[in-house]
């Protein structure tokens, strides 16, 4: 029986195959992550960067008031929040966004159906979705941001 010999060749061989596999993976993992991700979180990070102080003290008067809310995400599609702590005339805006920007924005309006129970007129389609809630009464504004899935 003849014994073959390792050469330069089959070296060459197998650093080329195992190379040419690396990229390969690499090159389909970043074709998954841009076909994956939807959008920009912000457009402009240092303009962005200048509100931040102002979101901090907005976000101690917000927690100052005292207001809490609970979100539930209904069979039909509709949502329910229930707020607590709010007073009788608090109106509710949401704007729901789909995580990846593969959906378009979907604003939703709510309808007082209990004493603090609010259930939006329009249903949302399966799928994750945050919600960002302003809660406004008087000259005060609470704002969240839920996720549903």
């Amino acid at each position: 029986m003849m014994q073959r010999t390792f050469t330069g060749r089959h070296m060459a061989a197998i650093l080329v195959g195992f190379f040419g596999l690396v990229i390969a993976v690499n090159l389909l993992n970043a074709r998954y992550a841009s076909s994956t991700f939807g959008g920009v979180v912000v457009e402009n990070s240092y303009v962005a960067s200048q509100g931040f102080n102002r979101w901090l003290d907005e976000a101690k008067s917000e927690k100052a008031l005292g207001w809490d809310e609970v979100t539930t995400w209904r069979p039909d599609g509709r949502v329910v929040i229930a707020v607590h702590g709010a007073p009788a005339g608090v109106a509710i805006k949401a704007m729901a966004r789909h995580p990846l920007g593969r959906l378009p924005d979907r604003a939703l309006t709510f309808d007082r159906v209990a004493n603090g129970q609010f259930l939006s007129r329009q249903a949302l389609p399966e799928g994750r979705w945050d919600v960002r809630l302003t809660l406004a009464a008087n000259e005060h504004v609470w704002r969240r941001e839920e996720r549903l899935q």
